[in-house]
């Protein structure tokens, strides 16, 4: 239990800095309500949760190749900038006011949860944390190890969610069209902002390698 709440604390830390996600999800969460803005962190989860099996498996001395992760930073930066010509574009379109009926479904959203989802910065932090555990992942006690820390971390992530969600959803309630159309703007510039990031990273790996 001490192991499971020790990641528990990580898995809030890690979550807490904004980065993409935390962009999407507020954006959601302001616009359609709190399931919307849920189903963006379900998104983000899966990815997560199928980056856990996958180093369970043993994937990750393939993933922290560089040519492996060389191309992910320009499909990580392709689906920013589409999300974020989308935020800005449609700023002013399906906004749901609390205690309307979003217009916008459940999967949508959280297919921009996948999307956001998808960038080396995820892949190399799941490889770090779970290093030093895949040593020792044959053996029954690794195993159970693996899967406590695997269960603490999505549960922190979990918990932030929650936390932010309801922040949000709260705020949402004292907000016009107008400050929420507003929000939308600036979350599409932040989201521009990461994928120019993730350029720049691709540049400098690419650099590094040649």
């Amino acid at each position: 239990m001490s192991l499971y709440f020790a990641y528990v604390m990580i898995g809030l830390a890690i979550a807490m800095p904004v980065g993409a996600i935390t962009v999407e999800m507020t954006k959601q969460g302001l616009k359609n309500g709190f399931m919307h803005g849920w189903a963006v962190g379900l998104g983000g989860m899966t990815i997560d949760l199928a980056l856990i099996i996958a180093l369970y498996l043993g994937v990750a001395q393939f993933l922290s190749l560089s040519y492996i992760q060389l191309p992910l930073w320009l499909i990580g930066a392709a689906f920013l900038f589409v999300l974020a010509f989308d935020s800005i574009k449609n700023a002013d379109k399906d906004i749901a006011l609390a205690g309307e009926k979003a217009n916008k479904s459940f999967l949508s959203t959280y297919r921009n949860g996948l999307l956001v989802a998808v960038s080396p910065g995820n892949l190399v932090f799941w490889i770090s944390v779970f290093g030093a555990v895949l040593a020792d992942s044959y053996s029954g006690k690794g195993t159970h190890q693996f899967l406590i820390v695997a269960l603490g971390i999505l549960s922190g992530i979990l918990l932030h969610d929650i936390g932010l969600l309801t922040i949000v959803s709260l705020s949402r309630k004292v907000m016009n069209r107008t400050m929420i159309k507003w929000t939308s703007i600036i979350a599409g510039i932040l989201l521009f902002g990461f994928g120019c990031y993730f350029i720049y990273e691709f540049i400098h790996d690419l650099k590094a390698l040649i």
